[in-house]
């Protein structure tokens, strides 16, 4: 098989955007948010997905109806797409599938641990069939571990993980707004596809690759862990403020508008106290001489602070910190969010209508990508099978 020579699919001819993943054929075995995250990436980098659904669809495709007549998780993930519906209870559908696999170069499956096998699909069948795939299987936890055949949520991994543990406020755990379990793992998983094919460049051969939800936010709890292992403490939840740095947190103006401040070292603490407070007697309170002594009297500098603050309209306040050249932010609403003048988009289009996304950032994306029918690919897909053929070994 040649690598990098299948034509664009799902997107406008007349886009004329350099793509690294151009002519990738990816077969995407999917559902939910962590799987298509990694697919979604794959199809702005030019790779070709073909997205295969059972016949009541993704279910992710009804967790609501509020997108023009999408869901939302859907619409995000899942344009430029190829949908491709098989009901893999039937043997016909399954040597489709098969076929299909065989003659791509990245398979990606979040079912259950040992589904594909039951199916008729082991991963080392597939492999020996097609030596340059690369698959990967993304699950809840590690395939070999003890909680291999546990379901798995991102909900659920930011409470088994203690993320939750440290978010949130004084009184009570809190769950990160976002799916940021799935999304991080989407794009572990993403990562780890890009690593394969630069590794299938010099080896020729593919990978079978698989990616945790539970390793992934593990990762990102690096700095709570080591600090719960070197320290027996692990950061308190603190809120609208950073455990360890201080100031850092919310303060509101006169008009009791919340915005962050953010002083990240001992020279804008200097700054602080001098250009902005007014206050050059802190530098020399012995409750304020570096970050560590601020930290342990967070109750004292942050109240020193706020009543400062709070005989400031925001608008000096942000203007004094301006001139300071120091660090802030307000506590903006997602309404806010839409009319940020830093906030740029790119467009999908679903049933017809143009729907704005936040841009994806890095190199140049497409823009336009429709957002799949159910099994609008179905036909288009299997009728090119049978002139598929199996590659090269």
């Amino acid at each position: 098989m040649t690598e990098f020579t299948a034509p664009t699919a799902g997107r406008d001819p007349a886009d004329n955007l350099s793509l690294p993943l151009t002519g990738l054929k990816v077969v995407s075995l999917e559902q939910a948010a962590a799987a298509p995250l990694c697919t979604r990436r794959l199809v702005l980098a030019g790779a070709d997905v073909y997205k295969i659904e059972r016949p009541e669809g993704d279910f992710a495709r009804h967790y609501d109806a509020k997108i023009a007549g999408h869901s939302s998780y859907f619409v995000w993930l899942n344009a430029g797409k190829k949908s491709v519906v098989l009901d893999l209870k039937q043997a016909q559908d399954r040597g489709q599938l098969k076929l299909l696999i065989q003659t791509s170069d990245v398979f990606v499956q979040n079912l259950k641990p040992g589904a594909l096998h039951d199916l008729g699909l082991a991963l080392d069948d597939l492999h020996q069939l097609n030596p340059r795939l690369i698959s990967v299987s993304i699950s809840g936890f590690h395939e070999s571990g003890p909680g291999a055949q546990r379901k798995a949520y991102d909900l659920l991994m930011q409470a088994e993980s203690g993320l939750a543990d440290i978010t949130g406020s004084p009184h009570a755990p809190g769950r990160v707004g976002v799916s940021m379990v799935d999304m991080s793992t989407g794009m572990f998983a993403y990562e780890a596809v890009l690593e394969a094919l630069l590794m299938r460049r010099q080896t020729g051969r593919g990978e079978r690759l698989s990616v945790a939800l539970f390793d992934a936010v593990a990762e990102w709890m690096s700095v709570p862990y080591l600090l719960q292992q070197f320290t027996g403490e692990a950061p308190p939840r603190v809120g609208l403020a950073h455990p360890g740095i201080c100031p850092y947190g919310v303060f509101h103006s006169r008009e009791n508008k919340p915005f962050i401040l953010s002083i990240q070292n001992e020279r804008e603490w200097v700054r602080l106290c001098h250009e902005v407070l007014r206050q050059p007697d802190l530098l020399e309170d012995p409750r304020c001489m570096n970050n560590e002594t601020r930290v342990a009297n967070r109750t004292f500098v942050d109240g020193t602070l706020q009543q400062a603050f709070a005989h400031m309209p925001y608008a000096r306040v942000e203007n004094n910190l301006h001139r300071a050249d120091l660090a802030f932010a307000p506590v903006n609403s997602v309404q806010d969010l839409a009319a940020h003048p830093d906030f740029r988009q790119q467009s999908v289009i679903v049933h017809g209508e143009s729907v704005s996304l936040p841009v994806v950032p890095g190199r140049a994306r497409p823009s336009g990508l429709k957002v799949p029918e159910l099994g609008e690919h179905t036909k288009e897909v299997l009728s090119r099978l049978e002139n598929l053929a199996p590659p090269e070994k």
